[in-house]
């Protein structure tokens, strides 16, 4: 008897996907914020002179399929990946896993994702679903962002899954092989190499434009945008920081919050109380993101005076969550954890 695939709704694709996969093969204790923490999601990079959608390319988050590929790594599972060349034989590969009765990840790009609304409809090909099966000529897709599963044509399956432009899937198609029982100690450890992994990664990495010296570099072009690019191209830059932020995953705020719950759910597997304590900074900074994209994207829809102390405000913001994050990251350096 075939085994059924059940849905599960979550705020960011790539954890979905991933916490969709593991429970389908049993793993019942994944849940996102522990997938996101122990996959090492949460990062930050600016880099200056790359653009994607003729605005700044700002990542609140790990390259596509890092967090899947740690967070499995850590359990000793191992995630097969494939990538194509030839869009038939990702055709046919694709076929035979559901032939196979076995749920598949997908990269793909949204903007001829049919079931996403129109305003959400971008160039942008990191997205991520689960193709679990096949009927009538469509695909059965579950989408982790929405709410149900949902189909998609094969004509429209081929146009996501080869999607034009920066980080194209190429037809990636993915899953996880030998998933076996994981015990409490290996989570436990798997949850202290994803924190320590994280806070190098945030605080160490040389460049000054990756982890939280990348939030300060962020601020300091904030504040010379209206001046080098004019008031309204600026605008359009803050309009692009608030959709790499808040509309591409779950962004600033919403991965801060993940990870807030995460090292909640730590605490459980770990036994040190100082996790919920820096848990409540993360919170805080993720606060923070929310109020520094609701700041910019009234300068954006030109909601508040295009003046240069409302580029002052978005930066101070920013430059309050670098330090936040910094202090934090900090504490979760300093402690013992084993």
């Amino acid at each position: 008897m075939e085994k059924e695939f059940k849905h599960i709704q979550t705020a960011h694709c790539e954890n979905g996907v991933c916490v969709s996969l593991l429970r389908y093969h049993g793993l019942d204790f994944a849940t996102e914020p522990l997938v996101f923490g122990m996959g090492s999601g949460l990062f930050y990079l600016h880099i200056p002179f790359v653009k994607i959608n003729n605005g700044p390319f700002i990542t609140y988050r790990t390259m596509p399929g890092r967090i899947f590929s740690s967070a499995s790594k850590s359990m000793g599972i191992k995630v097969s990946r494939t990538k194509f060349s030839s869009e038939q034989n990702a055709i046919d590969f694709l076929d035979q896993k559901v032939k196979e009765g076995v749920p598949v990840g997908c990269q793909v790009g949204v903007f001829n994702l049919p079931y996403f609304p129109p305003e959400y409809r971008f160039h942008f090909n990191a997205h991520n679903l689960i193709v679990y099966g096949k009927e009538n000529g469509n695909y059965l897709v579950s989408d982790p962002v929405m709410e149900t599963v949902t189909t998609l044509s094969e004509e429209d399956m081929i146009k996501v899954r080869f999607a034009k432009g920066p980080l194209a899937p190429k037809g990636q198609v993915y899953f996880p092989e030998n998933v076996h029982p994981v015990s409490d100690e290996i989570i436990k450890k798997g949850i202290i190499t994803g924190i320590k992994r994280t806070t190098f990664a945030m605080l160490s990495l040389p460049g000054g434009i990756v982890g939280v010296d990348g939030i300060k570099y962020t601020a300091k072009q904030i504040r010379k945008w209206r001046d080098k690019l004019g008031p309204h191209k600026a605008g359009l830059y803050l309009g692009q920081v608030v959709r790499m932020q808040e509309e591409i995953g779950t962004g600033g705020g919403g991965f801060r919050f993940l990870y807030a719950a995460f090292l909640e759910q730590a605490n459980a597997y770990v036994k040190n109380d100082k996790l919920l304590e820096i848990s409540e900074d993360f919170t805080k900074a993720g606060d923070l993101w929310r109020e520094s994209a609701v700041q910019m994207g009234r300068i954006f829809k030109g909601r508040i005076n295009n003046e240069q102390a409302d580029f002052e405000v978005s930066a101070d913001l920013l430059m309050q969550i670098s330090d936040i994050e910094k202090q934090a990251f900090l504490q979760l350096k300093k402690m013992k954890l084993k």
